[in-house]
Parts: structure tokens; C-alpha cells; sequence
């Protein structure tokens, strides 16, 4: 679908034709839509659509920065529920989908019927520099040293700024050396089962450009957010929206302490904490939680 700005993003749209509608958001930012996004729902039950966000996956141009923001990705979902001739919807979302759920929430309400959020990102400085800088460091040191010696000592204060400038250099072998790393990275900590198949997606050139120069663009510009934290001081317009929040314990990419934070400020929303899971929606605590969630919602 064209739209706008050069940009087509490619979507399925799958399930029940005349099921309950709902829309499943894809974590990076940059990452791409995988199968297991639409396995969450009982295709009897809903109908599923999901969609490869601007620059990524299927969608084109490949990696581009160029008019793409978290309000462009809202009008983008709004175009996309419009053709589909859908008047509300289930959002779901992980990781940098649930900030992305959130934000379309607070600009749409009157189109979410529910929000489903997992590993909740909230964009806030202190969780980026928690993955980057100091957190998941002393968690994973061996990962983390590989990360930061693809960048000289002299910069290695502001990785972020580190990366974002190789990943927009002009020569492209600049660009995927910043990007494998940036990508491992996190592959290598997503989950507290290690996949070597999940570990070698990470590391293909193709998968690591989108997601690290898309990744590092939205980080630097702090989500395009007015100021930070504001996705924190929106909820009080949402807040009637009925929300499941499910969350690892041991998730060292986006702390638990990001759903906490949430919750306090969201009593209604349910938060369900996974105690033997870290941040891949693929691992069994996870996948169980969400199926529940959506199951719970199916009749609403």
C-alpha cells in the first residue's frame, strides 16, 4: 500500500474476514513483521492484520530514514484501517510495539477496542542508555564487549552517537560492520534461551541494516516525542481502554521496571509478569501469557 512520502508498506491481512479485528505491531524499530506475530490469535476468532513498518521488511524503500517517524507510522496504521475498512481494533504490540501501540492509542482511542502490550518500551533516555551505556552490560559482558569494540575508546561514552554515524556513512561496508554488531547485540540478549538461528538473522546484512539505522534514528531523536517520558504522562487519556501488560522477569532489554513504572501509572491495566522469561515473544511463558489475553479479549 502507497503511503506517501516514497513509502509503500507491505501488510496481511489474515484470519476470519468477519472475525474481530485486531493489529499485531512488530518490535525495533526496524525489525519487520514475522510469522509469529499472527500465531497469537485463534484465526477462527479474529481477524489478524499485520505490517511491515516504513524501511523495513517487505516494505520499501529498504532502510530508509527519510519521512519516517512514529507519527508517520501512526497515519500509516490509520491509512492501512481505513482501507481495511475496519472501525476499531485490538492493538498488540511488543517491545518498540508497544510504543507504538501506546503513542497510536493516545492519538486514536476512539479506534482501539484493546491494547495487548509486551516487553514495554517507553522511549525514555534512561532505558536506552540502560541497554548501551550501563545495565545490560554487567549481564552480558561478553556481548556487550564484542558491541563496543566495533567503535574507538574515544567514543565510546555515547555508543548511540557512535553508531548512528557509521550507520549513515557514506560507504555501505561502513554501514553493515556498525549494523551486524548493533544487531547482534541485541540477538545475543533477547532471550534466556539462546537461538543460533535467531542469533544468525540478526547478523544477515539485509535484517541488520533496516534495523539498526531505523533503531539508532528513532533513538536519537528520542521516538519523536515531545519531551521524554511522554508516553508516561499521555495514559491518563487512555486509561479506559481495557490493557494487558505482559512482561519478563528476567527481559534485559527492556527492564521490567518499564511495565512497573507503567502500572503505577495505570492501575486499571493487568500486568502479568512471566518469572522464567526475558524479552523474546517467543519464549513459552510469553507466548502463554498473550494467547490468554487474547482468548480473554475474544468475546468483547
Amino acid at each position: 500500500m502507497d503511503v506517501g512520502d516514497g513509502h509503500r508498506i507491505h501488510f496481511q491481512d489474515s484470519g476470519n474476514p468477519s472475525g474481530k479485528a485486531c493489529v499485531v505491531l512488530h518490535g525495533g524499530p526496524g525489525s519487520g513483521a514475522s510469522p509469529t506475530l499472527r500465531r497469537l490469535h485463534d484465526p477462527d476468532v479474529y481477524r489478524i492484520v499485520t505490517f511491515d513498518q516504513r524501511g523495513c521488511g517487505h516494505s520499501t524503500p529498504h532502510a530508509s530514514l527519510e519521512a519516517n517517524t512514529t507519527w508517520h507510522l501512526i497515519e500509516d496504521m490509520e491509512k492501512l484501517r481505513v482501507h481495511l475498512r475496519i472501525q476499531r481494533w485490538q492493538v498488540v504490540g511488543g517491545s518498540w510495539g508497544s510504543t507504538l501501540a501506546l503513542a497510536y492509542a493516545q492519538r486514536y482511542p476512539e479506534r482501539v477496542s484493546e491494547l495487548i502490550l509486551r516487553g514495554v518500551f517507553l522511549m525514555r533516555k534512561e532505558e536506552i542508555d540502560w541497554f548501551y551505556r550501563h545495565g545490560c552490560n554487567a549481564l552480558y559482558p561478553d556481548a556487550y564487549s564484542d558491541f563496543i569494540s566495533q567503535i574507538p575508546m574515544s567514543e565510546r561514552g555515547d555508543p548511540l552517537t557512535a553508531f548512528h554515524k557509521r550507520l549513515n556513512d557514506p560507504s555501505m561496508e561502513v554501514q553493515l560492520t556498525a549494523a551486524r554488531a548493533w544487531s547482534l547485540y541485541e540477538g545475543r540478549t533477547l532471550s534466556m534461551n539462546r537461538s543460533p538461528e535467531r542469533i544468525s538473522m540478526f547478523g544477515s546484512d539485509s535484517y541488520a541494516r533496516a534495523f539498526a539505522r531505523i533503531e539508532t534514528h528513532y533513538f536519537m531523536n528520542g521516538g519523536f516525542f515531545e519531551w521524554d517520558g511522554a508516553l508516561l504522562d499521555g495514559v491518563d487519556g487512555i486509561r479506559h481502554i481495557p490493557t494487558h501488560v505482559v512482561h519478563g522477569r528476567f527481559d534485559v532489554i527492556t527492564p521490567l521496571k518499564n511495565a512497573w513504572d507503567l502500572k503505577e501509572r495505570w492501575p486499571e491495566a493487568e500486568l502479568f509478569v512471566i518469572d522464567d522469561a526475558g524479552h523474546a515473544v517467543s519464549e513459552p511463558g510469553i507466548v502463554d501469557a498473550i494467547v490468554k489475553s487474547t482468548m480473554h479479549f475474544a468475546d468483547r
